[in-house]
């Protein structure tokens, strides 16, 4: 064996990676590919549920979700604590012209209002998004599936490879250690 080759094969090997749990050697741009075509292949069924999200939802669902992720952000309750302030301070500043002195009834009011709106519209929300996470999860139990059905498929064809390689180093040996059956 040449030096170079010797070396050669060291740079193959290090630039090889192995999969893990069955000893496949791959290198980087098959594993980038790989990856490629996983990726790929999500963006396909994440795009495809998201239009089939948007055919089934009506106008009203989509402002009741965005409703609800504006009411459920950091943005809302920032929003929010700045209104509240300033309605409190303004209502007590001894030279502003007060519409709801404390203890703030009309501020109550308000705030009863928005909780008994925005409460609903988030829970149907989140109804809806149950639902496409349900339907979500029944597409990867069905791909698991199937990708466990091809892994025994491919383990039974192994198995029957690997018998008829027994088979075949049966013969040679037999071969072998009598030369005289083959002539026959």
């Amino acid at each position: 064996m040449s030096k170079n080759f010797y070396f050669k094969k060291q740079e193959i090997q290090s630039d090889a990676k192995t999969i893990q749990g069955f000893d496949i050697e791959i290198n980087r741009d098959d594993a980038k590919r790989i990856d490629r075509l996983v990726d790929n292949y999500e963006s396909k069924i994440l795009s495809h549920l998201d239009e089939e999200y948007l055919r089934k939802t009506t106008w009203a669902d989509r402002i009741a979700d965005r409703i609800a992720s504006f009411g459920g952000s950091w943005k809302f309750i920032i929003y929010f604590a700045l209104f509240l302030a300033i309605w409190i301070i303004w209502n007590l500043l001894p030279f502003a012209r007060h519409f709801d002195s404390p203890p703030f009834i009309l501020l109550n009011l308000c705030l009863s209002f928005i909780a008994a709106f925005q409460a609903p519209v988030i829970m149907m929300s989140q109804n809806r998004q149950a639902a496409r996470e349900k339907h979500e999860s029944i597409i990867d139990f069905a791909i698991n599936y199937k990708s466990e059905q091809e892994i025994d498929d491919m383990q039974s064809h192994l198995h029957r490879i690997e018998d008829e390689l027994l088979d075949l180093k049966r013969l040679i040996l037999a071969a072998q250690s009598n030369p005289t059956k083959l002539d026959a």
